[in-house]
């Protein structure tokens, strides 16, 4: 859906709900797709977010709410009964889905949501809940098909006839032993395309390996990128094989990591909604306020240790921001690379030098031109070549301490347990400002004062 369309379905379900028209309302969303419902719920108020729900179809509600922003399904989510999720719950085809949706409970709606559920979906429920979410266990599913690898071609063809449908997504049938063992894969194209008399031991792909139960969902992901792959098979310590991953799966958690990368950077979280309340909005980003303010109020006690110079050269004044602000943004530069290197797997310790070198590289050539326009214009401007020299200095100075504090950051955050996408940002600016105050009114008072 584009941007155009998405803003006239708003402007239309906005006119419905102004005149309280649901069979109008009901009408457009029964127009629109799933992953649209949820987005208009994303992009509307609470009040009319309310108004919606009741009109959305029962076998959507939970598929919306998986699509939904995690503020936007919890805060619904608070307001449903335990029976009214279960009824939601129990609708739901995957169970992997109906796992994330009984996650996002609080404990004690969880308990009661699993004891409104029948017995049979309850067990496969928990089997899947005794894994974390951000784990293979917590992504998988418990649809595949098994076959065995003493077997004809020919009599699985006429297994799956019997079975009637496939589960979604299915390009592979899963060959384990007599204990569910798995020992490889046979692909749906090599199934057609063979002599029925075949074996399937003679055919079958040993070469895919399995996920283990407790990868974690971000190496899951890596593996379907590299592999190009649709779905994976999940075995557990002893390798006996317990569900399978879909691709469909993998593509939210790398939805996730995206959303995770772009509103850390801010200091904020995926899960925001954009409707949430003033008080909850507020408290959140306060907080990255607040840290923010300290660290501004370091960088002007720092320059509170040059107001000599300052107060004799008035040019240093107002050249004064342009060095800290030319090095935050040549480390910001450096600093997305490096994440991203380390959420891709790209990054580590054998390649981590290398890319320092070459950052600092990158550092020391943009510093060594911008400095020359800098020193130029600054010496037209004022007409004095040592405050033209001074700034130049200073840039190089900290366009080479934004690279390496941009490729250093992020590995000394993770390794002391803080997530670089949400820290790296303010840490970044607290050096650069810090270092390029230093350097240039440092410099400004030997050479001037």
């Amino acid at each position: 859906m584009v941007e155009d369309d998405i803003e006239q379905l708003r402007q239309e379900i906005s006119v419905a709900l102004d005149a309280d028209d649901s069979v109008e309302i009901s009408k457009i969303l029964s127009a629109i797709n799933v992953a649209e419902i949820a987005l208009l719920l994303d992009s509307l108020p609470s009040q009319q977010r309310d108004s919606i729900w009741p009109l959305i179809e029962p076998g959507d509600m939970g598929e919306v709410l998986l699509e939904t922003q995690d503020d936007v399904s919890d805060a619904k989510l608070k307001q449903l009964e335990p029976d009214e999720i279960a009824a939601i719950v129990q609708i739901m085809p995957d169970v992997d889905d109906q796992a994330d949706i009984i996650l996002a409970l609080p404990t004690d709606k969880l308990v009661q949501t699993l004891h409104t559920l029948d017995a049979h979906k309850r067990e496969k429920l928990e089997s899947v809940l005794s894994y974390s979410e951000d784990t293979a266990g917590g992504l998988m599913n418990l649809d595949h098909v098994t076959i065995r690898a003493d077997v004809s071609l020919d009599v699985v063809l006429r297994y799956l006839r019997i079975r009637g449908e496939l589960p979604d997504l299915t390009d592979q049938l899963f060959v384990t032993d007599r204990h569910d063992h798995y020992l490889g894969a046979l692909y749906l194209g090599d199934l057609l395309t063979n002599d029925p008399e075949v074996e399937v031991k003679s055919i079958m792909r040993t070469d895919i390996d399995a996920m283990h139960v407790h990868m974690s969902d971000t190496e899951v992901a890596r593996e379907f990128e590299n592999f190009d792959l649709i779905s994976a098979p999940v075995v557990d310590e002893e390798h006996k094989l317990i569900g399978r991953i879909t691709v469909d799966d993998v593509v939210d958690v790398i939805r996730d990591e995206g959303d995770h990368s772009i509103m850390g950077m801010a200091g904020l979280s995926e899960e925001d909604d954009m409707f949430s309340p003033v008080l909850v909005t507020s408290r959140r980003r306060g907080i990255w306020l607040g840290i923010n303010l300290l660290t501004a109020f370091l960088a002007a006690y720092v320059i509170g240790f040059f107001e000599e110079i300052l107060d004799q050269v008035v040019a240093l004044a107002i050249l004064i921001t342009i060095v800290p602000s030319m090095g935050g943004i040549a480390g910001s530069q450096t600093l997305t690379i490096a994440i991203r290197g380390l959420a891709l797997g790209q990054l580590g310790s054998s390649n981590y030098r290398s890319l320092v070198k070459k950052e600092i590289s990158v550092g020391l050539f943009n510093g060594l031109i911008w400095a020359l326009v800098v020193a130029s214009l600054s010496i037209i401007w004022f007409g004095n070549l040592n405050i033209g020299l001074i700034i130049a200095f200073a840039l190089i100075v900290n366009l080479l301490a934004g690279a390496l504090a941009g490729a250093v950051i992020p590995v000394i955050l993770r390794q002391i347990g803080i997530d670089p996408a949400i820290a790296g940002g303010v840490v970044l600016t607290t050096v650069t400002d810090v270092v390029g105050i230093i350097a240039f009114l440092g410099l400004a008072t030997v050479v001037l004062g």
